[in-house]
């Protein structure tokens, strides 16, 4: 029975990591792109309402899964079993197939307004570079073992409890309490090539990074109590607190 726990695990984090480095390097060459790399064929008016169909339904069942019905559709989705334990991991690699889904399965206009050239193309890139090391110093700050997935297949692969970590106040969480959804909004609008695809997702994705967070406060308020009210009273909700 030991064997195939770890088996499981093993498998979990194959999936889950293999998945999220996907992911994000997709997204990043889609974004550099104006999102130009789709391989959907749809054209005119279908393709339009096919990629909304694939900017909504990443914010719509990401915010879902947060809430407390979504975690325990979310148990039910594990790919390998122990859909308690592996939740947090069934998440990123959920988050992850998601991602994939909108930028490969994109059906792309043909259409850019602006490539980045001479000295603002570099300056565009800078920005674009910066806006992911910001994003990244975020995941890092907040606990890259549940960001990444790693939380749930590690305990399962221990035979141990989940470890969450504690509430993240520290590094840019200091500064504000959604650096996440923050460093998400500035990877999208310094993206460096622009197109109507472009508008399309950044528009709805920047919502999202707005109203988004209200759901995970939501669940640090129940699990975390007095400490996170606290927190909220002395730590502004997104726009960042340059301190001493």
């Amino acid at each position: 029975m030991r064997h195939n726990h770890i088996a499981r695990a093993l498998l979990m984090a194959i999936l889950t990591h293999g998945a999220f480095a996907l992911a994000v390097g997709s997204m990043a060459f889609a974004l550099a792109t104006g999102l130009q790399f789709g391989q959907g064929g749809l054209t005119g008016t279908a393709a339009a309402f096919a990629n909304l169909l694939l900017v909504l339904q990443f914010p719509l069942v990401h915010s879902f899964l947060l809430s407390r019905r979504g975690g325990r559709v979310l148990q039910r989705l594990s790919p390998v079993g122990h859909g308690r334990t592996l939740a947090i991991s069934t998440y990123v690699l959920t988050g992850s197939l998601q991602l994939l889904l909108t930028f490969w399965a994109w059906s792309p206009s043909g259409v850019v307004w602006h490539h980045p050239e001479g000295a603002l193309g570099a300056m565009q890139w800078t920005l674009f570079a910066g806006a992911w090391v910001l994003l990244n110093k975020a995941l890092w700050d907040a606990g890259l073992s549940t960001q990444s997935g790693l939380a749930g297949w590690w305990a399962l692969l221990r035979g141990r409890d989940v470890d969450y970590g504690p509430m993240p106040e520290r590094g840019l969480f200091a500064c504000c309490r959604q650096p996440i959804y923050l460093g998400f909004a500035l990877v999208l609008w310094t993206s460096p090539t622009w197109s109507p695809d472009l508008l399309l997702l950044v528009a709805p994705w920047t919502a999202y990074c707005l109203l988004g967070p209200l759901l995970k406060e939501a669940r640090w308020q129940r699990m975390h109590g007095d400490r996170f009210t606290a927190y909220r009273a002395r730590v502004p909700y997104m726009m960042p607190r340059i301190r001493k």
